[in-house]
């Protein structure tokens, strides 16, 4: 996935070559200009924090300027790809240590290997986040929703890069298991795993009905300034990581289209809930951060599933171009990583409490192939 996303990185120059606009309209281009520039490793044209380019009187002070800020971009993106690659490695060796690609997981295995590739980029851009603003200079003004506006800019690009890297991650694991003895899925009580899943979504449900609807989501973005400073504005800081959407009630729009889109949140929460009720029988063990990151990685599908309905639903390919159909892809992912974890203990919670005990031993079972 860091070769991907170094690749994709490395193409966004050549969209501002001058046929770009013979290739794609110019609504296009900027458009996947937005999917790849957080991922460029080159720094942008103008390095002066003034926007300057050094000419004129002290121009040689400004040019020494405007190397220490593209020094600092370069840092930013070593940074960022070094966290990408530790975040999805880390990610990926729990997964398939605790959802082994055997005794039909493949299919979890992947779409969980998927999931979890947003999850690094997010966690990759927000560590990288201060490098970046710093190399701006203008790191003391509203730090923190510069912060937000760099933590919601990984992209689509993370998505489909994290698909290739699912699928050669899996096709690689297969190859490493094979002649393994094969690991029987846990027996987990059907009322316990329901029981868990319910408790789960309704974690879920609390950021994408609740928080997310749109008078509550402004006074939690509106409610919590500090004044000036350095951490001015905490409330987009909070709308990245504790809201899954936004909507309103349907006098703001007919009630057809509204009961269309509440049918993307409904689908998302079902998708939700049926990747919890399958997910203990599928882990190995159900330990705490097998569940936490299962339920991540089952919280982003539902994100995924829902954004591809919104994609039918709205009409932006026609005014704005193809490449806007998958301009929402990945977003969502910062509040799906923190209700996602939430969602995940407390199904575990709620998993022991309706008695299932995992003890940590499974059955070795001898092929008779």
């Amino acid at each position: 996935m860091t070769l991907l996303l170094w690749w994709a990185g490395a193409s966004a120059q050549a969209l501002q070559l001058r046929g770009t606009t013979s290739v794609f309209d110019v609504d296009s281009a900027n458009e996947l200009w937005r999917w790849l520039a957080p991922w460029s490793y080159d720094p942008p044209t103008a390095l002066q924090p003034d926007g300057t380019s050094g000419a004129g009187a002290g121009g040689d002070t400004a040019v020494s300027g405007g190397t220490q800020y593209a020094d600092l971009y370069r840092t930013a993106m070593q940074i960022r790809y070094v966290a990408v690659f530790v975040c999805f490695l880390a990610g990926a060796l729990l997964l398939l240590r605790r959802i082994p690609p055997v005794q039909g997981r493949t299919p979890a295995t992947l779409c969980a290997l998927w999931a979890w590739g947003p999850v690094a980029g997010t966690l990759a851009v927000t560590v990288s986040a201060p490098w970046l603003i710093a190399s701006r200079g203008r790191g003391s003004y509203r730090f923190l929703p510069q912060v937000a506006g760099v933590i919601a800019s990984s992209g689509p690009v993370t998505v489909f890069a994290a698909l290739l890297a699912a699928v050669a991650t899996v096709l690689v694991a297969r190859v490493t298991v094979k002649g393994a003895d094969p690991l029987p899925r846990r027996s987990v009580p059907p009322g316990a795993a329901r029981l868990a899943a319910s408790v789960g979504t309704a974690v879920i449900a609390v950021s994408l009905v609740i928080l997310s609807y749109v008078s509550v989501a402004a006074w939690i973005q509106t409610s919590f300034g500090f004044g000036g400073g350095l951490l001015s504005d905490p409330g987009d800081l909070l709308r990245e990581w504790l809201l899954l959407g936004a909507w309103t009630g349907p006098a703001s729009a007919p009630l057809g289209d509204w009961l269309l889109y509440r049918a993307a949140d409904v689908l998302m929460l079902a998708v939700v809930w049926w990747a919890l009720r399958l997910l203990p029988g599928l882990l190995t063990r159900t330990t705490v951060p097998a569940m936490a990151v299962g339920a991540v990685c089952a919280t982003v599908l539902g994100l995924l599933v829902s954004q591809v309905l919104h994609m039918a639903l709205d009409d932006t390919v026609s005014v704005w171009g193809p490449v806007y159909l998958f301009s929402k892809l990945g977003d969502g992912v910062p509040a799906a990583l923190t209700f996602g974890i939430m969602a995940g203990v407390a199904a575990l919670v709620a998993l022991r409490l309706a008695g299932d005990r995992d003890s940590g031993k499974q059955e070795k079972v001898t092929s008779t192939v």
